[in-house]
């Protein structure tokens, strides 16, 4: 079984809906065609989450679809080192059993999985947990482990469940570390900036070391000095306290252990944290007083701006703390927690974490930190990783430490990487198996957050599958079959069911996984190879939604009623709701809650916000004599590796010339340091740090505070299947050390760099 585009989508005058793949907005967007190249794109008015938004990033989509040479063969590294194209029966015999025999020897536990889904694709990942299953995986990471996890151990000690802020509605959004301008983030993302900066009764706080875009639409931009946040945010906390802006009657009714907060805050010397980040001590309190009289709702965003910089899960836990004290949570305008068709976190082992093999990290929402992940391989530990299989990734290229990664990589026994281009991971693994791009194929994200309506988006493929791969369903399907783990007596009646509709396939399908356990590991690949068969040309990649709606429709039966399915029984309302998302092109809205139903969702033993972490008040408390700067005599910069700008979208535009600015990727400073480098524009410039060396043209600009310098993500890529060609742009990794990452999460400091820079002539 394959993906098969619909008749319809090869009328090349039509315009055929979709949602664009390059960051977690999602937004939907229509596409004309002409064979297999994009030939306009606009945005989706229709669609229920995005109305008709896009960004410039968008209208570059043929540039994914068609800027690069796809791999159309599975390739297999000879032991010279060179890739011997073979046709997939093969294939995927020896990816069975390269796996199969790292597991009879040393142990299944000795292969991780990573990846699972990128911006656009997370039903990659629900396939991937089925062979996890099927092999006996059970170490796995992908990025979020070097992003997000320390935020999401924070939330699992306060409230056990996913926030997000309400910024279309809040009084008070902050940005912290976050330029929505570029990374959006949430839906509408520059409509609503603007809103914001046009209404006088609403403000706009950003904490940057740069003046962004976002910080130019700002009432008040605190240009902290890089890697300073956490004494900037403890400032604002201790005006909070210690003028009384705090809600005691709401704290009273909605939170515990929140003694010792307001004690240790009450110490909190806010002249010189703010003399420590830079701001003038009179910005942070009017600031401060800012937040403290909203009375509409109070909305934070944290990005990758203080998640990869020294104390990031300290920041994520004080920048929650700011929305606690004033109460604003789980109402109008403020920060909310969630429902969704399929939880992004799991919080269920916060404060018990597991320890990561070999080196003992915490594994926070199962997943290991990334900056371990190369010492798990290089060593002679008895628990280290053998094998890798790696889907719709590029650690090589996207995690810390480059060069590290390759020899990681190579030193594994054997490693699949499944992706549609020779990357820079694909280059150092055993086999690569290629997958259909994600226009081929039925696919979805789970990013959404929005409250107190939320949205979801099944897409249909819009071309056929490129000739010689294949859908990672399919894929998935076919390593299960060679395990053994396909009984075809049991598909044909589980298809047959299918066949009658939706009611006897789930009972079949509740028969048959409790008369055959093994099978049952495998659902998602069992709906695709039954259910599949019964759904719209090229929708079979999105069977398992099926169970996903049913399992919405059980957590969030009201909501689910509310969002449209008012006169659905509540037996049939999963149903109901699959079919809704499997033949909607806009979208659907989900579910719709009340702000009182949002309390449901926290998941604390009481129901309360668990306002106490006793690590992290530690760690405030200690903040008085922490270090605020990490440079030194040899490196006097601090870089910022992987700036978001307006053509970057992390590692999947492997086409350089999609940039219509910045096409070199180049690094910024200040008008100050270049001319204390005798640097203009365009010039070259060498940048040296711990990491590696690179030469990168330089940009003068006035929004780089003296002394910091960046270059943006998404450079350095190959752009031919062979690998062969000239890269464009400084790899960012090829600059970070595994060695600079936070204490809890391990999560890397990609954005407080130390550097050197040195003119290059000629």
């Amino acid at each position: 079984m394959t993906a098969t585009a619909s008749s319809e989508t090869a009328v090349p005058d039509e315009w055929h809906k979709t949602v664009c793949i390059l960051c977690s907005a999602n937004c939907g967007v229509e596409l004309r065609v002409d064979g297999r190249e994009i030939t306009r794109v606009r945005g989706n008015k229709s669609h229920v989450a995005s109305l008709g938004y896009t960004c410039e990033k968008a209208l570059r989509l043929n540039h994914y679809q068609n800027g690069m040479k796809r791999l159309q063969s599975p390739m297999r590294r000879e032991p010279d080192g060179s890739y011997t194209a073979v046709d997939w029966d093969t294939a995927i015999r020896d990816v069975a059993a390269g796996f199969t025999a790292i597991g009879q020897a040393h142990g299944q536990d000795k292969v991780m999985y990573y990846g699972g889904g990128g911006q656009g694709n997370h039903l990659v990942g629900v396939y991937g947990s089925a062979t996890r299953r099927a092999l006996g995986i059970t170490v796995r990471s992908n990025a979020l482990a070097q992003e997000k996890t320390g935020e999401a151990w924070v939330e699992g000690h306060l409230t056990g469940a996913h926030t997000h802020g309400d910024f279309h509605h809040a009084e008070v959004s902050i940005f912290l570390g976050k330029n929505p301008w570029h990374s959006h983030g949430f839906n509408e993302a520059r409509r609503v900036l603007k809103d914001i900066s046009k209404d006088p009764e609403r403000s706009m706080i950003v904490i940057d070391p740069r003046r962004s875009e976002t910080a130019d639409l700002a009432d008040f931009h605190l240009a902290v000095k890089p890697g300073t946040d956490a004494f900037c945010v403890a400032a604002l906390l201790g005006v909070l306290v210690q003028e009384d802006m705090v809600n005691h009657a709401w704290l009273a009714e909605h939170a515990t252990g929140i003694e010792r907060v307001l004690r240790e805050l009450s110490t909190v010397d806010v002249a010189d944290f703010s003399q420590r980040c830079g701001i003038d001590e009179t910005q942070i309190r009017a600031t401060a007083r800012r937040i403290g009289k909203a009375t509409g709702g109070v909305s934070i965003y944290e990005d990758l701006g203080i998640e990869m910089a020294p104390h990031s899960t300290l920041v994520s836990y004080l920048q929650r703390l700011i929305w606690i004290l004033v109460g604003s949570f789980n109402v109008p305008g403020g920060t909310t927690t969630h429902s969704g068709l399929v939880p992004m976190y799991s919080y269920g082992a916060t404060g018990n974490e597991p320890k990561a093999p070999v080196t003992g990290g915490r594994i926070i929402s199962g997943l290991v930190p990334c900056n371990e992940i190369p010492d798990m391989i290089m060593t002679d530990h008895p628990d280290r990783m053998r094998g890798m299989f790696i889907e719709s990734a590029n650690p090589v290229h996207s995690l810390a430490e480059s060069p590290r990664w390759r020899e990681a990589m190579r030193a594994l026994d054997f490693s699949v990487v499944i992706d549609i281009a020779m990357t820079e991971t694909a280059r150092e693994a055993s086999y690569v198996l290629p997958a259909s791009s994600q226009y081929e194929k039925s696919e979805a994200t789970f990013f959404g957050a929005a409250f107190p309506e939320n949205h979801f988006t099944v897409r249909a493929p819009i071309f056929e599958p490129l000739e010689g791969t294949l859908p990672e369903a399919d894929i998935h399907a076919r390593i299960a079959r060679e395990l053994g783990l396909i009984d075809d007596d049991i598909i044909d009646e589980l298809r047959a069911a299918a066949h009658d509709g939706l009611k006897p396939f789930g009972a079949a399908l509740t028969d048959a996984n409790k008369a055959n356990p093994a099978m049952a590991a495998i659902g998602p690949i069992v709906m695709y190879l039954t259910l599949g068969d019964t759904l719209p040309d090229g929708m079979a990649d999105a069977a398992p939604v099926w169970f996903s709606a049913h399992q919405c429709a059980m957590r969030f039966t009201d909501a689910v009623k509310a969002a449209g399915f008012e006169d659905v029984a509540d037996e049939d309302l999963g149903d109901a709701l699959f079919n809704a998302i499997i033949t909607s092109r806009d979208g659907v809205t989900i579910t719709k809650h009340t702000y009182e139903q949002g309390w449901a969702m926290v998941r604390t033993s009481d129901g309360k916000v668990h306002a106490e972490i006793p690590e992290l008040l530690d760690d405030l408390a200690a903040l008085a004599s922490a270090p605020i700067d990490h440079r030194s005599a040899d490196f006097p910069f601090i870089l910022s590796a992987g700036e978001r700008r307006a053509f970057t979208a992390n590692t999947i535009m492997r086409d350089a010339t999609w940039r219509k600015k910045d096409p070199d990727g180049a690094l910024r400073l200040s008008p100050a340091d270049a001319d204390a480098l005798g640097v203009v524009n365009g010039d070259k410039i060498r940048i040296t740090t711990p990491g590696g060396s690179a030469v990168a043209p330089v940009e003068v600009n006035d929004t780089m505070q003296d002394g910091h310098i960046s270059i943006p993500n998404g450079m350095g890529l190959y752009a031919e299947a062979e690998g062969d060609s000239d890269v464009v742009g400084v790899p960012p990794n090829e600059l970070t050390t595994l060695d600079w990452k936070d204490e809890y999460a391990g999560t890397p400091w990609h954005k407080h760099v130390p550097a050197h820079l040195e003119a290059v002539g000629g």
